[in-house]
C-alpha cells in the first residue's frame, strides 16, 4: 500500500490564483478517467487510501476533494491553511528577488522487474514505499529518512553490466552522517546479505564510503563523515 510522505521542506509558495487552476485541472483529469491523477490522490488524501487506480477514479470526487488535494501536497492540513500560508507569505515578500534554491534531488533507477526490486529495497536496505503507479505497476518511489529514489521498469538494458562497474558509475549516492552511523549501517546490509560492489573504505579525503549493488547491477553509494 502507498504510504504518503509529507515534506517538510519549504518550498516557494504559488500564489492562490494558480492554486486554484491546479485545483481545477485535478478535478477536470479525475472526470477524464486519467490514471496518473489516481496516484496522487490516492497517496495524499486519508479516504481515498487503500483503494486501486480504478477505484479512485470511480468515487466522487468534487473541487473541495481537489482543493484538499494541492493543500496537502504543498504541505498544509487542509485549503483553509494554504490560504492562509498564502497570505501570510505574500504579505512578507520583499522587493528582492532570491536566487531559486533547489531543496532537494530524486535519482531514478532503471529495473526489470519491479516486485524484485521493491522487495530489495524494502526487506534489505530498509526502505519504504511511498507509491506505486501503474497496473501492474511500472514506476514507484522509495524512501529511507530523507533519501528518495525513484524507480522506472524498463524491459530492456540501459548499461552494460561490465562498462557499469569497469568505470564504476553510480546510479545514486545517499548521504549517511558520522562514521559510526556508516558503520552501523554497513554492517545492518551485511546481516542482510546485501551485495557489496565495494565494501567499507575510508577515502584520503576523509570521508567512509561503500556501494552496494541492487538486483539490476545498479551502483548506490552509501558515504558519512570521518568522525
Amino acid at each position: 500500500m502507498p504510504t504518503y510522505v509529507t515534506s517538510t521542506v519549504a518550498a516557494p509558495m504559488p500564489n492562490l490564483e494558480n492554486l486554484r487552476k491546479q485545483a481545477k485541472l485535478y478535478l477536470r483529469w479525475h472526470r477524464d478517467g486519467r490514471y496518473p491523477v489516481a496516484a496522487q490522490i490516492r497517496a495524499a488524501l486519508p479516504h481515498f487510501r487503500g483503494l486501486t487506480d480504478r477505484e479512485v477514479l470511480q468515487q466522487s470526487f468534487k473541487l473541495a476533494d481537489a482543493q484538499e488535494l494541492v493543500a496537502r501536497q504543498a504541505g498544509f492540513e487542509s485549503w483553509q491553511a494554504l490560504k492562509a500560508g498564502v497570505q501570510a507569505v505574500t504579505e512578507k515578500v520583499s522587493t528582492a528577488i532570491a536566487t531559486p534554491a533547489l531543496h532537494a534531488a530524486e535519482p531514478s533507477l532503471f529495473i526489470a522487474d519491479f516486485e524484485t526490486a521493491c522487495a530489495f529495497y524494502t526487506d534489505k536496505l530498509g526502505f519504504e514505499i511511498v507509491f506505486t503507479y501503474g497496473e501492474p505497476p511500472f514506476y514507484g518511489q522509495i524512501r529511507r529518512g530523507q533519501a528518495l529514489l525513484n524507480l522506472r521498469l524498463i524491459r530492456r538494458a540501459v548499461f552494460v553490466d561490465d562498462i557499469r562497474e569497469r568505470e564504476e558509475l553510480l546510479a545514486a549516492s545517499m548521504t549517511v552522517g558520522s562514521a559510526a552511523e556508516t558503520r552501523t549501517l554497513f554492517a545492518e546490509f551485511q546481516a542482510a546479505g546485501v551485495d557489496f560492489f565495494r565494501p567499507l573504505k575510508q577515502e584520503p579525503w576523509g570521508a567512509r564510503t561503500f556501494i552496494v549493488r541492487d538486483p539490476d547491477g545498479n551502483l548506490l553509494l552509501f558515504a558519512g563523515t570521518a568522525t
